[in-house]
């Protein structure tokens, strides 16, 4: 046998380092896209990268906080492999010495240093996670400046589009790669960088993975019958400044809010309820169905948040989509514009009297803290990006 080796010093504790290897959800923020753990000998450690890409694995030694020893047979491999990590605390953090053993046979050498890169590549990852809070991942990941929607067999005859496969758009950025390319609402992108777009969302980080912001790819799309191509220049990422302390961090994400639910709640002026209540087609929500998805995704990022400070993040095979049944059950117990506002403002400020009482030992899990952090300081993505539809919506009714 023959060993591919890596190191990274991490400025964080022994156990958050140890934890990095142990737990699923911390095995996402740095590693993989999904992991389910079971951290005793011979229990199970599956991980999945987007792509299909997998490896399945279980857990062969651990010395809590010291030593972790785990079997590697990813599916593109001919045969089981075994990495040993080593945590050492060192100038009040962790040095993370990592040991991939392989064969020795010819046929592994081309696949032992491709261990060895990616092992590299993932743990200068891990240094930023457990430092920062940041993943390179995202970080340098570019932006498409899209909001995807929903795009059903009803959808696709209304607009005229004649496929059943693709990304339809609710909306686009402004001001970023999608909108500057000349996309819009209701388009639905087919194709991009040479990859297929289905109706899985995923498809859209697999087609532009490598690319980074500035770089340009080819987008095709369906206008209505029309199939179109055009040269989109990918947006770079901001990575917000997400501060570690509870209430700075609520107090920040107060100042978002307010201005997006300003802008969504002047949208009903001089609407009634009847109009606000009113679907523009059968198969489309009425503007207080919009405000109730918009409700259920504040409830959702309180969900995610718990499930972040426990430590056992909700796994799924994809994003799911919009529930019809669920928003439709909400405007019917709310069904009034004043109620499905004060519905979504209720909510804002549950959650943001939530992040002021994040226990101080989720904080210094920066990776986690960061990831609900970054999309807490964004809610005039969200919010913003639905007040087009809840006017589209309104519009026609007529003003009292």
């Amino acid at each position: 046998m023959s060993s591919v080796t890596a190191e990274t010093f991490v400025q964080a504790p022994v156990r958050l380092a140890y934890r990095a290897f142990t737990n699923a959800t911390a095995l996402r923020e740095w590693l993989c896209d999904v992991a389910t753990a079971d951290p005793h000998p011979r229990g199970r450690m599956y991980l999945w990268w987007r792509g299909d890409f997998y490896s399945s694995g279980h857990y062969l030694e651990l010395d809590e906080n010291k030593r972790i020893k785990f079997r590697w047979f990813a599916n593109i491999d001919p045969a089981p492999t075994e990495v040993t990590v080593t945590v050492t605390e060192k100038d009040g953090g962790a040095l993370v010495c990592l040991e991939h053993r392989v064969p020795e046979e010819n046929g592994w050498k081309k696949m032992a240093e491709t261990f060895r890169q990616n092992w590299v590549d993932s743990l200068e990852n891990l240094k930023s996670v457990l430092e920062t809070g940041i993943d390179l991942r995202i970080a340098n990941r570019p932006m498409l400046g899209i909001v995807p929607g929903d795009f059903t067999e009803e959808q696709a005859k209304a607009l005229g589009v004649p496929v059943r496969d693709g990304i339809r758009l609710d909306d686009v950025a402004a001001g970023m790669g999608a909108e500057r390319a000349g996309l819009q609402k209701d388009d639905v992108i087919v194709g991009m960088d040479e990859h297929p777009i289905k109706n899985d969302a995923g498809s859209l980080p697999n087609a532009i993975a490598g690319k980074k912001g500035g770089e340009k790819i080819k987008v095709t799309y369906y206008r209505g019958a029309a199939k179109k191509t055009v040269t989109m220049t990918l947006s770079k990422r901001d990575m917000p400044e997400v501060p570690f302390e509870p209430a700075e961090l609520a107090r920040k994400a107060r100042a978002a809010y307010e201005s997006a639910l300003t802008k969504l709640e002047k949208c009903f002026d001089g609407y009634t309820d009847e109009q606000a209540l009113k679907r523009p087609a059968p198969n489309e929500w009425s503007a207080l169905e919009v405000v109730a998805h918009l409700v259920q995704g504040e409830r959702f990022n309180a969900t995610f948040l718990t499930s972040l400070i426990d430590g056992y993040e909700l796994t799924s095979d994809g994003f799911g989509t919009n529930v019809t049944a669920q928003v439709e059950a909400m405007v019917r117990a709310n069904p009034s514009i004043k109620l499905m506002l004060y519905a979504l403002r209720r909510t804002v400020e549950e959650l943001l009297i939530y992040t002021e009482l994040i226990p101080v030992e989720f904080a210094a899990n920066k990776g986690s803290y960061y990831r609900f952090g970054f999309g807490l300081l964004q809610p005039d993505f969200h919010l913003a990006a639905h007040i087009q539809q809840i006017k589209s919506a309104l519009v026609g009714t007529g003003r009292s």
